[in-house]
């Protein structure tokens, strides 16, 4: 296996720093001695993903209407956060109340995935959480409406096949989710 190296940061500097998109510029310079002085990197939060499955084996789901695409998507619950102030297992059941009203009282971590590594910062922390009980109501952001949706598990692979499930951090939990059920 060849040896390779990391890029050099020469200089970085935040260009874009608002509440909702921080975008940094940096100068590199690459192994082969090539400099770039523009490399942008998007500064983002890190999300914590919760795959809930009820004790009826139906799984939670959340449909939303994502803007940047302008459609509607099914999506497990997930939401960002900070991992300087709120543990990633907190933030997954907090989003999972907030969003859909079920609680559990245990979760199991099953993966932390990189999304787009080559121009953004954050992990994606995905956990499965079993025997999920509905408790209360959405409590939802200001930007933010969401229908809750239950799924059998056995109809899932279908959804994803057909494209109705097409969100890469969602599909990624359910088949590694899916898959840790089966060992």
């Amino acid at each position: 296996m060849t040896k390779l190296d990391k890029w050099k940061l020469i200089k970085s500097e935040m260009v874009l720093n608002h509440r909702w998109c921080q975008v940094r510029k940096d100068e590199i310079e690459l192994p082969n001695g090539k400099f770039i002085d523009d490399f942008f990197v998007h500064v983002k939060p890190d999300v914590a993903l919760v795959l809930p499955i009820t004790i009826n084996n139906e799984i939670v789901f959340v449909r939303q209407y994502r803007h940047a695409v302008d459609d509607f998507f099914m999506e497990l619950p997930a939401g960002g956060f900070n991992p300087e102030k709120e543990s990633a297992e907190s933030a997954a059941l907090r989003e999972l109340e907030e969003e859909t009203g079920y609680v559990v009282g245990e979760i199991k971590k099953i993966a932390t995935l990189y999304d787009r590594p080559s121009k953004d910062t954050n992990r994606t922390h995905l956990f499965l959480a079993e025997n999920v009980v509905k408790v209360g109501e959405q409590n939802l952001d200001v930007t933010e409406e969401i229908e809750v949706i239950l799924i059998p598990v056995d109809e899932v692979s279908g959804k994803i096949e057909n494209g109705e499930i097409c969100v890469a951090g969602t599909v990624a939990a359910l088949l590694l989710g899916l898959n840790y059920l089966r060992k």
